[in-house]
């Protein structure tokens, strides 16, 4: 009896369990059979899937006068619009649908929707949130949504060549690190290892659990905070490019800069370009010529001679000479921009009619050596340290020779090149009481495990005494008074100390120097006796002038304005 009724039982037990397989096998081939199309769709959307694995880097910051933080560089997230060939039966008419959301010839979509054998293709990298939404309600068949993340610059061409952008590596092109600018600089700060996206619910469960571990030895992530404003970022690139314009030059660049720190508050060159659209930008583009190109300066120099002289006690403001408007030394004539003598003069006046002859004369008190020392004390025979990559070094070897006229010349800024940025380090002695600062945009870096650092430069070397540099600033607040334009740009409540520069460009094939082609330079800081600005302009082979007075004056002033407002700087006469 017992036996019937446990045969009875795994009779039963057998029935049911092949019931279930069976249910079991009609349930499968339901699902990857008659369904299969459908249910493979489904399951494809269920991962997340980019050309690339999520990309992602520490964020760039602008700091506004009143010390808001304003994205510089930061990264965007959206979508990548694809397309699955094999669930598309008319290209042509995907595309038309497609159309104006992406980024490639209508010809290039069809022939990519029309790979039957391939079921992923990608069509364009970078829609909005609000384009992917429009697209996705018009059930596009064959169309595919993923979400993305690329490197975005909200200021477009604000300080475009200081930011600097990203792009591929040359070893295998498979991350993106810095280029150009900040982005290069502060690279190992800015990079971040990509994160994988393409994972189902169960690889993302334990994907992330990679980052909480800190590997030994690997270099802390951040953002970095910059001292660029960018409103006065924007407006100095507005007046660079109406100048640029106006008189059609090749080039034309600005540093707007505190003299006491040497932070700087702006600074570009234009012709620029747009750092999310560089498609049609060149090479020479990219660069930043105010850091990584030399020029002779000319007469902007002048004042560091005066300056020298001055610290030296080899002349005073005071000091007179008999100026013939040429010299001859060591064969060779040096003369005057005009080559008109004008008699007996002091030292004023050498600034006031940037007079060739007076800065040489003081050379003379000084001695050769003497110059010297203070030239390499004003940091001009080796870089800034300013952190911008690949900074040009000076070419100031004249100051080696034994011949005189070599020293002549460079006491009025030729025969030796300097970078821009180390021109306006040098000319900031001349306001901040005679110390070297160094030349910097970022501040602060923010790590990612929160903690903060603020980056000290230092105080710098001191080059001259604090009564040279009142003294000199007294000289140069004379020029703009009664010389620059016969004073008729000066402001009646603040004072300004200032200097323009004509340079003969040199000619790299026939030696000498063109005669028709010349670099206007233009200096400028104020308050005068407390100056919180230094401005330095330089525009190259302007059209239809001669001399940096007309080029000039005009955009440092609309400059020197602009801050004074901006900044409320009270008036101090």
């Amino acid at each position: 009896m017992q036996r019937k009724m446990l045969t009875a039982r795994i009779r039963i037990i057998s029935i049911a369990v092949t019931l279930v397989g069976a249910l079991i096998l009609v349930r499968l081939y339901y699902l990857q059979v008659v369904h299969a199309d459908y249910y493979a769709e489904k399951a494809e959307r269920q991962y997340v899937h980019t050309k690339s694995d999520l990309y992602s880097r520490g964020s760039i910051y602008f700091t506004t006068r009143d010390g808001e933080q304003l994205s510089a560089a930061a990264v965007q997230a959206g979508y990548l619009l694809a397309a699955n060939p094999t669930h598309i039966t008319n290209p042509q008419d995907f595309c038309a649908q497609v159309k104006s959301y992406i980024t490639i010839e209508e010809s290039l979509c069809i022939e990519r929707a029309s790979l039957e054998k391939r079921t992923y293709v990608e069509l364009a990298e970078r829609l909005t949130a609000e384009q992917a939404a429009e697209l996705e309600g018009k059930h596009v068949e064959g169309a595919l949504l993923y979400k993305n993340q690329w490197r975005y610059y909200p200021g477009g061409s604000v300080a475009a060549r200081s930011i600097g952008f990203v792009g591929f590596t040359d070893k295998d092109g498979s991350e993106l690190r810095g280029k150009f600018g900040l982005e290069r600089s502060y690279d190992e700060v800015l990079f971040k290892k990509r994160e994988v996206l393409s994972v189902n619910f169960f690889a993302e469960l334990f994907s992330n659990v990679d980052d909480l571990v800190h590997e030994e030895g690997e270099a802390k992530r951040g953002d970095i905070v910059t001292t660029l404003e960018p409103a006065v970022s924007r407006l100095l690139d507005s007046v660079l490019q109406e100048t640029n314009d106006f008189y059609k030059s090749k080039m034309t660049g600005a540093i707007v800069m505190d003299p006491k720190t040497g932070a700087i508050y702006a600074m570009n060159v234009v012709p620029s370009f747009d750092l999310n659209v560089r498609e049609q930008a060149t090479i020479e583009e990219f660069r930043n010529p105010l850091v990584e190109d030399v020029y002779e300066m000319g007469s902007i120099i002048k004042p560091l001679t005066v300056a020298a002289g001055i610290d030296s006690g080899a002349v005073s403001r005071s000091t007179t000479y008999f100026d013939p408007g040429c010299i001859d030394l060591n064969t060779y004539t040096i003369c005057n921009f005009d080559k008109k003598g004008r008699g007996t003069v002091d030292m004023q006046q050498v600034l006031n009619q940037s007079l060739n002859t007076g800065v040489s004369y003081i050379v003379d008190k000084m001695g050769k050596e003497r110059f010297r020392d203070y030239f390499y004390a004003y940091g001009l025979n080796k870089e800034t340290g300013v952190d911008l990559p690949s900074e040009g070094s000076p070419l100031i070897d004249n100051l080696t020779s034994p011949r005189d006229v070599e020293y002549a010349t460079a006491s009025f800024g030729q025969g030796i090149a300097l970078t821009p940025i180390a021109t306006v380090r040098a000319l900031a002695t001349l306001a901040n009481g005679g110390k070297l600062v160094t030349p910097h945009l970022v501040k602060q870096i923010k790590y990612e495990d929160g903690t903060v650092k603020d980056i000290d430069y230092g105080e710098g070397e001191q080059v001259l005494k604090p009564e040279t540099s009142e003294e000199i600033s007294r000289m140069l607040s004379t020029v703009v008074d009664d010389a620059l334009r016969g004073g008729s740009v000066a402001l009646p409540h603040h004072s300004i100390g200032a200097k323009t520069g004509t340079a003969q460009i040199a000619d790299p094939n026939g030696g000498g120097y063109y005669e028709d082609k010349y670099l206007h330079s233009f200096f400028g800081y104020f308050p005068a006796y407390d100056p919180q600005f230094i401005v330095f302009m330089y525009t190259v082979e302007p059209q239809g002038v001669r001399y940096a007075s007309e080029t000039l004056t005009d955009p440092f002033m609309q400059i020197a304005r602009f801050l004074i407002n901006y900044y409320s700087i009270p008036p101090d006469r």
